[in-house]
């Protein structure tokens, strides 16, 4: 562990932590540095093959897509690198790439992913059902940086419950661990069980957000009344809604205009545009549709900002939404 940890910070101020959990698909660059605006501590990359990064490098190409992936602006500090994978030597090698060449604040383990493509590489939530490979894992990347490393897993898994889990590796130094309350069958819906982090707190030496389930500032006082949790993870509740972070760090609710919250995302798309070029946009077409949701007549703005090729026509798409919905943008 370095004395550069940014986690231990925290923990000396004993501020709640208010974090962007690491979301693939959305959190990126462009995304994470509109949070940053709105209050968020910490951000998280989009989650990063440690296979990509391990064959790419041994067979000179470098795993360029997974690098660019990486890539973040200081204004995004502290940020940590999320990482998945099933190998231990994979992981040990991807850890010194990313501490020398990335050169985040931080490198993350991803325990939780229900999705049944990373599962079946025995990554994710199925790296949390083999404690033993899962230690090794934890171990390999320990091994490999200076930079505090934390986790990120779930409430149960099968027949391995987070309890079991911290347990088993309660002795190795862990900067911060995600818990997201909801079970693997859960997946990402129901109710998410924050007491949990009052379980698993006498084994575990670091920090502990409790995440899943948060997309209201009433949701996020109960999480944290009831877990006593260092911190949250927030995950879907801030698509579309960069402002919950704000929400949660001043104590009250912000009601934006409707004008307003177009303005927000035309924002996020041209930094977007500005950071990875048109060609990208396909990739945010998703977060304009979850800024719109409950807009009057969205379906039909939906449906013209999934089909965008450039910057120019998502302003047009929405001065147009402004002029023939003037009377209700308030």
């Amino acid at each position: 562990m370095n004395s550069n940890n940014f986690w231990q910070e925290y923990k000396n101020k004993k501020q709640t932590i208010l974090a962007m959990a690491p979301l693939a698909g959305f959190t990126d660059s462009a995304f994470r540095l509109l949070l940053k605006d709105y209050g968020a501590d910490v951000v998280y990359s989009e989650m990063a093959s440690v296979a990509a990064l391990y064959y790419g490098d041994n067979q000179g190409g470098g795993a360029l897509e997974t690098k660019e992936l990486l890539k973040f602006k200081q204004k995004e500090r502290p940020y940590v690198v999320q990482i998945f994978g099933s190998t231990p030597k994979h992981f040990a090698q991807a850890t010194k790439i990313i501490t020398r060449q990335i050169k985040p604040d931080g490198i993350d383990i991803n325990f939780g992913c229900p999705v049944p493509k990373v599962m079946k590489q025995g990554a994710g939530s199925a790296l949390m059902m083999d404690l033993k490979r899962a230690r090794e894992v934890i171990e390999a990347v320990l091994e490999n940086t200076d930079l505090p490393v934390s986790i990120k897993i779930r409430a149960k898994v099968k027949n391995i419950s987070a309890l079991e889990f911290v347990k088993y590796i309660s002795d190795l130094p862990l900067a911060a661990l995600m818990l997201h309350g909801r079970s693997l069958q859960q997946g990402f819906s129901g109710g998410a069980n924050y007491a949990l982090v009052k379980e698993i707190r006498p084994f575990f030496s670091g920090l502990i957000l409790a995440n899943g389930g948060i997309n209201s500032l009433a949701q996020a006082r109960e999480a944290l009344k009831t877990s006593q949790a260092d911190g949250l993870g927030l995950g879907r509740g801030a698509l579309g809604r960069p402002w919950l972070f704000k929400e949660i760090k001043e104590g009250r609710e912000i009601s934006l205009a409707t004008r307003d919250i177009l303005e927000i995302a035309l924002k996020h798309a041209r930094t977007f545009v500005a950071l990875k070029g048109e060609k990208s946009l396909p990739d945010l077409r998703k977060h304009l549709a979850w800024y719109v949701q409950g807009f009057p007549r969205a379906s039909k703005l939906r449906a013209q900002l999934v089909s965008v090729n450039n910057l120019l026509e998502i302003e047009n798409i929405i001065n147009n939404y402004k002029q023939e919905n003037y009377d209700t943008l308030d």
